[in-house]
């Protein structure tokens, strides 16, 4: 635990060092993901007061009492409901309290506003945890490789067991994937499963309907595992029975591009460069207007988070960053692929977490 206590306090020491920076006396954490990045605790209600000089308060309700007394061993917890409220309310008057706007719905704000001692002041903070939580450390990213391992593994167990066939409809594949993800560990799925056959391949967010598989059909398996807060994202895409030459044509590109992607995943390299690597190749091969989403985003406690690798894409990579690589080709009516790998940013190459082959499979 004692472990635990150092990084989580570590977190909060430079959440301080940022509210000093604005002239924030004081921080109201109510968004769930941060209030466990910066205490551990892993309930679904509360909030957490983090102060410049470094104190910190936490509250939740009644349901969690012995949960956050063994997960939050360093900081005070209030039991009592509304959490956000409670500490609201125990602000000494005259401060300046940052809160999370981008997760406090106006509602929300309405509700704190009634509470808000004398002279104490909300300030919106937008972006300042998330900023901290684009870097992993150790312990994040021994966690993020052991849930990506288990993933990886459970989809080769499937394609080897014979579950994934013609004759068996999507929801069926996707949940003998998901149920051994389950055996695995995860606690859950990271998001919905995608088990995308035929035509609804070329659809990037299909899901898993009742559509049954046929030989020809390319299949699009887009999955994740969560387990202790973490969380994991990799696709593969398969042929079933004979390959067309039009599947192993966009095939064979969306690989090509998925390996430029990694290749340029380095320390210093700017996120639009990145997607650039990718994109270039599927352009150069006549599908660019096929490629309608961004290459890649960061993953951890969220399944999608900073940073994004995107036309768009703000910034550089750095060590100990994540990112996911993940083009895709997508033609209506016909199909799609989409070849995604989760990686660890490193002082030199990349590494590749999600180690399920990627060679052309037929099953």
């Amino acid at each position: 635990m004692a472990l635990a206590d150092t990084r989580f306090a570590t977190r909060r020491r430079k959440l301080s060092a940022k509210l000093a920076s604005m002239r924030i006396d004081d921080m109201l954490v109510t968004h769930m993901t941060h209030v466990r990045y910066l205490s551990g605790f892993s309930g679904s209600n509360g909030a957490l007061v983090l102060s410049k000089d470094l104190s910190a308060e936490i509250a939740t309700d009644g349901r969690y009492t012995t949960q956050i007394a063994e997960e939050v061993r360093d900081i005070e917890a209030l039991i009592e409901r509304p959490c956000a409220e409670a500490l609201l309310q125990r602000i000494e008057p005259g401060r300046r309290v940052g809160f999370e706007a981008d997760y406090v719905s106006v509602a929300a704000l309405e509700r704190l506003k009634k509470v808000l001692p004398e002279d104490v002041t909300l300030v919106p903070v937008s972006g300042a945890i998330e900023e901290i939580r684009i870097t992993k450390d150790p312990i994040e990213l021994a966690n993020l490789t052991e849930i990506a391992a288990f993933t990886s593994a459970a989809l080769e167990a499937l394609v080897n067991a014979g579950e994934l066939r013609a004759g068996r409809t999507e929801r069926e594949v996707a949940a003998d994937l998901e149920y051994r993800l389950r055996l695995a560990g995860a606690e859950r799925t990271s998001f919905d499963t995608i088990v995308a056959s035929g035509p609804n391949s070329a659809k990037p967010h299909h899901g898993a309907g009742d559509r049954v598989l046929e030989d020809g059909d390319l299949v699009t398996i887009d999955f994740g595992a969560h387990r202790a807060g973490f969380n994991s994202d990799m696709t593969r895409t398969f042929v079933i029975g004979e390959v067309t030459d039009f599947a192993r044509e966009i095939y064979e590109v969306v690989l090509a591009a998925q390996a430029a992607g990694v290749r340029a995943a380095t320390p210093g390299r700017a996120l639009v460069d990145v997607d650039k690597a990718c994109r270039d190749i599927i352009e150069e091969a006549g599908y660019g207007d096929f490629f309608v989403h961004s290459t890649g985003h960061g993953i951890g406690l969220d399944v999608h988070e900073a940073p994004s690798a995107s036309t768009t894409g703000v910034g550089e990579l750095t060590e100990n960053m994540t990112l996911t690589i993940e083009p895709g080709i997508y033609v209506p009516g016909k199909g799609g692929v989409r070849i995604e790998d989760t990686l660890i940013i490193t002082s030199g190459a990349p590494k590749i977490i999600t180690g399920a082959s990627k060679a052309l499979t037929v099953v």
